[in-house]
């Protein structure tokens, strides 16, 4: 017998679990949602002009693709003050998860960077359905996309080991470099590039002399007259360091009121106070080995300069740009802005970014993508953007091809499900 009262039943029950269906999809809509990112790094000390620049650079792109990525979202920068310490950023971490912030962005130290990555794995473990996507913009320790790979991380800056295949590439080719002296940070990215340069340097150029080495303190010299005092009485001709913010800023100052006129090969030469430290002292003498520099052209150059015009600031984290290009386009690709869904799509992404095709590998969640060697040197038609106002630039030398800088993985990536 037809029984209409169990139907209209059945039919409510499927009208409401249809209701419900939508209002999970609606949930994770793509199109107008607004994605909130927790900037977590330091925002004061020492290091703070640095996170001052990055976030502004965050919040500077981010207008750029809100008015047009492929998956139509607006993002939101809420940022963090962790003050460089591991210790409080994962007490930041938690503020940004009870907000129900979903995705973190970091880079400025990969001490912070370590314990970050193993907090988001945990958070992770603890809470399905609550997940965190840990977006790593410059935090270059090689161990986090090998030994401490994490499912949950991506990093779209290249490791201290990439880079170093490639000033060492470079370094191979300059008779000049005989005696090197190598001064880094007392962390585990200080640690790395003296391994690298050593490990690299002993293929590619044998005969080349390690003078020297030691380490300091982060974001705690404030003289570094000492250290100079080290490197001139080794007989160094060279140094290779991979000193960032106050740290290379001061040391650069150090050796140019020293007198000492070897060469230094860096990875963070633009980065804030650092250009107005050498000024022209160092012309000719200063290389970095980057994934950009400040002559990029196209519309990196267009925007370089609105942000300095508009802030009276350099414009130097462009791996920012991969963030959002990537990160709009893996939700585009996901349909979603769930993290689990879009950390699925980010896997093996390949974009056209500012510096080339860029893809971010699978195995390990490290982008591939072209290096730059910079040489300071006078601003001139050519290369014409000067930063800090110093009438000086960072024009490129030399570019690295993908498959040059890239390095093998020891990653065994945990993958969720």
């Amino acid at each position: 017998m037809f029984d209409i009262t169990a139907t209209r039943f059945a039919m409510r029950t499927l009208t409401a679990a249809a209701a419900l269906a939508l209002a999970a999809g609606a949930a994770h809509a793509q199109k107008g949602e607004t994605v909130k990112l927790a900037y977590i790094d330091a925002l004061s000390g020492l290091m703070g002009p640095v996170g001052q620049n990055q976030v502004k650079t965050f919040q500077f792109l981010g207008e750029k693709f809100n008015k047009s990525n492929p998956a139509g979202v607006k993002f939101e920068v809420v940022p963090f003050d962790n003050k460089l310490s591991p210790a409080e950023t994962l007490n930041l971490l938690k503020a940004a998860a009870d907000q129900g912030i979903r995705y973190v962005m970091q880079g400025n130290g990969s001490s912070v960077a370590l314990a970050l990555t193993d907090a988001v794995q945990k958070h992770n473990d603890r809470n399905p359905g609550k997940e965190i996507v840990y977006l790593n913009y410059s935090a270059v320790d090689p161990d986090l996309t090998n030994s401490k790979c994490s499912y949950w991380h991506f990093r779209f800056d290249a490791d201290t080991s990439m880079k170093m295949e490639a000033m060492s590439s470079f370094i191979k080719d300059q008779p000049d470099v005989k005696k090197v002296f190598l001064l880094n940070q007392n962390y585990a990215h200080g640690h790395q590039v003296a391994k690298y340069a050593k490990e690299t340097l002993g293929r590619k150029r044998p005969d080349i002399q390690f003078v020297g080495e030691d380490l300091h303190p982060l974001a705690q010299v404030r003289d570094f007259a000492p250290y100079v005092a080290k490197i001139k009485a080794s007989g160094a001709d060279t140094v290779i360091t991979g000193n960032w913010g106050s740290d290379l800023a001061l040391l650069v100052k150090a050796a140019n009121e020293a007198g000492y006129n070897g060469k230094f090969f860096t990875y963070y030469t633009g980065v804030t106070g650092t250009p107005t430290a050498l000024g022209t002292g160092g012309a000719g003498r200063v290389f970095q080995v980057a994934y950009s520099h400040y002559n990029m052209g196209g519309e990196t150059q267009k925007l370089a300069e609105e942000y300095n015009k508009r802030f009276n600031d350099d414009m130097y984290t462009n791996s920012i740009q991969h963030i959002y290009t990537m990160l709009s386009q893996a939700m585009a690709n996901a349909k979603s802005t769930d993290p689990v869904k879009v950390a699925k799509a980010l896997e093996g992404l390949t974009v056209k970014s500012f510096n080339g095709e860029v893809t971010m590998r699978k195995a390990d969640h490290q982008l591939q993508q072209p290096l730059f060697i910079s040489v300071w040197q006078k601003a001139d038609a050519k290369f014409p953007y000067s930063p800090e106002k110093t009438g000086m630039t960072l024009a490129p030398v030399k570019q690295f091809e993908t498959y040059v800088s890239s390095t093998p993985t020891s990653c065994q990536m945990k993958r969720p499900g």
